[in-house]
């Protein structure tokens, strides 16, 4: 890790990730390797798998994308209660201990925050977890070519890019623990994760967008690397960022971090990038294995980059791919950027 910032500076540093539970992992690893103890507002749109049934079953918030953001916050990776929640069982439904415990406490407390609260106690995590909204909400959109998806799990698998999405119903209340923890940051950073599925949900909600407004945190999105679902299938990195802006953030975007080489990112060499690379099976943060079709890389050239830059949003250009799973980022990569990001926006902010 370079010296781009003192271990002071970062120590300060009052961040929140913004997203659902499969990318805003990352973050938090490579902010906990950075000093900085993040927390994170997650969306509880999901209804597919294990949080699906959960939610058809009990009514109750479905619990996954909280349940992996709180094991990604646990000081103790290795600890018997971290394992735990990340355990499966095939023989019933798939389900996770951990999205198990979260239903049976909701169930139990009549609480949705003292069931995260005692499992932040259970796991001795470094940072909160935040649902967006204690309400119960859905997610439907709209393809580019008209088409109308009903449900987050349907979304994820259209088979055209999606134009916008929307939640049911419209006005959900913010949950004022997630409005605080925004309104008082230093650095929002949103992703990285499925952008209309994970992302944007949130920005949905009136009061959290609203938070994100007025707030005076620098606010960084993390652009995808791949597309590994439907949802943005051959979207360009600068039509990935519009889609946020469009959605909530017009105005208040500083940064969008993009994996490539400086200004050495061409069309082509993106694309050389995973030409070799076939279907996966992903095993990172999910213990059961899944294979996922051939990626294809996120676009963006030269030009695209200018286009995002004519707007005031600051690009930086990383080479973040894991080596194991080259649609994803490694955190190390991750939190050398977040390192560049916030050592900038000190700079800025101090002029």
């Amino acid at each position: 890790m370079s010296n781009t910032i003192s271990k002071r500076e970062l120590s300060i540093t009052r961040t929140v990730c913004i997203g659902g539970g499969t990318g805003v992992p990352s973050s938090i690893k490579a902010l906990s390797s950075l000093g900085i103890n993040p927390d994170a507002v997650i969306s509880v749109a999901d209804d597919g798998g294990s949080s699906g049934l959960l939610r058809t079953h009990t009514g109750q918030v479905p619990p996954g994308d909280l349940r992996k953001c709180l094991v990604a916050l646990a000081r103790n990776q290795q600890s018997p209660w971290v394992k735990a929640f990340r355990e499966r069982f095939e023989y019933a439904n798939n389900h996770s201990l951990g999205n198990l415990i979260l239903t049976a406490l909701q169930m139990t407390t009549g609480s949705l925050i003292e069931s995260i609260e005692l499992c932040e106690l259970l796991l001795d995590t470094c940072g909160h977890v935040y649902p967006a909204t204690l309400n119960s909400v859905f997610l439907s959109g709209e393809t580019r070519d008209g088409q109308r998806v009903i449900g987050q799990s349907n979304l994820c698998k259209s088979e055209t890019a999606l134009a916008r999405v929307l939640l049911e119903p419209d006005d959900p209340e913010a949950n004022p623990t997630a409005v605080k923890a925004i309104v008082e940051s230093d650095l929002l950073v949103l992703g990285p994760g499925s952008l209309f599925t994970s992302i944007i949900p949130n920005l949905l909600i009136p009061g959290i967008r609203e938070a994100i407004q007025r707030s005076k945190a620098a606010c960084v999105f993390i652009c995808p690397i791949a597309d590994v679902q439907g949802e943005t299938w051959g979207l360009d990195a600068e039509e990935l960022t519009e889609a946020l802006l469009v959605h909530g953030l017009e105005g208040r975007l500083d940064y969008v971090l993009i994996n490539g080489q400086d200004n050495k990112r061409e069309s082509g060499n993106v694309n050389s990038m995973f030409a070799a690379i076939g279907p996966q099976t992903i095993t990172e943060n999910e213990p059961q294995a899944r294979e996922i079709p051939a990626i294809r890389p996120v676009n963006a050239p030269n030009d695209v980059i200018a286009h995002i830059r004519k707007r005031g949003i600051k690009v930086l250009l990383r080479d973040m791919r894991s080596s194991q799973i080259p649609s994803w980022h490694d955190p190390q990569a991750l939190a050398k950027a977040f390192a560049s990001i916030i050592a900038d926006s000190k700079r800025r902010t101090a002029l």
